[in-house]
C-alpha cells in the first residue's frame, strides 16, 4: 500500500472505505462525569443517552491527541494524507500537525500532508474520496495536495443562505435532523452563520431513534404542533427519504451530497431537485 488516508471520527467512513485498507479513522472522545467515551466502533449510543439523562453535566468533546495521530502516520504507506474537522471548530487540525512534527522528529521526514477540511462530517468524507480519486489517477504527492486543496476551496455551501432566510421570512419553521454527532451540529451551523435560522437542531444523540426511523420527525411534529403532512423533509440520502415516508411527510431529494453513489431518485422522493432554491417554487 503506497498511501493512507486518515480521517478524524467526525468524518464518516463507509464499510467499503473501511474494508479497502486505504482509510483509517482516528477517534475523537467525549468527557462525561470524569470518564472518557471514545467515538469509535465501540460507541454505544443507547448507553450514552442514558448516561447523559442521568447526569447533571454537559458532555464535552476532545480531539485526538498528537500521539494518536503520530501512531497513524506509521506503517508501510509512503504517503499519508490527513483530513480533519474544520480548524475553526476543533483542535483536531493542530493536533494532527503536532503529530506530524513528533513523527518526523523521531523517524525522519515522510510525505505527510494535513488538510483542514473547512467542513465536517460528510464534507470530510467527500474530501477523503477525492484524495483517493487523485491517487488512483496516478498523481504525484504534490499534485494530489494541490488538486485537493483547490477542491476544498471550491466546495459550495449548497443550502443557500438566501433561500433559508426567505423561508424564515415567509413564516416557515426550520429544523435540522441529522444522524451526525449532536455535539457538532450547532457549531458547524454556526461556523456557516446559519444556526440562528433553525428552531430545532437534532443530532444523532438527541433522541433515542435516528433516521431512517421516523421518530425524530414525530418529535418535531409534537413540538411544533403540526401534522406529518405539513412537514416537508429535504434530504440527500436514502435514509432521509425513508424517514420522511415512514412518518408520512412529503420529501424532497437533493441530487448532490453523499448518498453512497446511489441516485437519490431511486428512493422515490416526491420531488427531486438539483438546486436548493427550487424549494421556493413548491412552498
Amino acid at each position: 500500500m503506497n498511501y493512507k488516508i486518515v480521517v478524524d471520527s467526525c468524518g464518516e467512513l463507509t464499510e467499503e472505505m473501511k474494508q479497502s485498507g486505504y482509510f483509517e479513522s482516528v477517534a475523537m472522545s467525549i468527557e462525561l462525569e470524569g470518564s472518557t467515551i471514545v467515538d469509535d466502533e465501540t460507541f454505544d449510543q443507547a448507553d450514552f443517552l442514558k448516561r447523559i439523562a442521568a447526569s447533571g453535566e454537559c458532555p464535552k468533546s476532545s480531539c485526538p491527541s498528537p500521539e494518536r495521530y503520530m501512531e497513524s502516520y506509521g506503517g508501510e504507506a509512503e504517503r499519508v494524507y490527513v483530513v480533519t474537522l474544520a480548524a475553526e471548530l476543533s483542535g483536531s487540525y493542530n493536533s494532527a500537525v503536532l503529530g506530524k512534527n513528533l513523527y518526523e522528529e523521531e523517524y525522519g521526514k515522510k510525505q505527510i500532508h494535513i488538510f483542514n477540511s473547512k467542513s465536517a462530517s460528510v464534507g470530510e468524507t467527500l474530501i477523503a474520496l477525492k484524495i483517493q480519486e487523485c491517487e488512483e489517477a496516478g498523481m504525484t504527492f504534490e499534485e494530489v495536495i494541490q488538486t485537493v486543496e483547490e477542491y476544498i476551496e471550491s466546495q459550495k455551501l449548497y443550502f443557500v443562505l438566501e433561500t433559508l432566510e426567505t423561508l424564515k421570512a415567509r413564516g416557515y419553521t426550520l429544523a435540522v435532523v441529522t444522524n451526525k454527532p449532536t455535539r457538532h451540529v450547532q457549531p458547524v451551523l454556526a461556523a456557516f452563520g446559519i444556526d440562528h435560522l433553525f428552531s430545532e437542531m437534532l443530532g444523532g444523540q438527541s433522541l433515542p431513534a435516528i433516521k431512517p426511523h421516523p421518530g425524530p420527525l414525530y418529535y418535531l411534529c409534537g413540538k411544533f404542533g403540526v401534522e406529518p403532512r405539513q412537514v416537508l423533509f429535504v434530504g440527500d440520502s436514502r435514509n432521509d427519504i425513508l424517514a420522511a415516508h415512514s412518518a408520512g411527510c412529503p420529501a424532497v431529494g437533493l441530487t448532490y451530497g453523499y448518498n453512497y453513489n446511489i441516485p437519490i431518485a431511486d428512493s422515490n422522493p416526491d420531488w427531486v431537485f438539483d438546486d436548493f432554491a427550487k424549494l421556493l417554487e413548491i412552498l
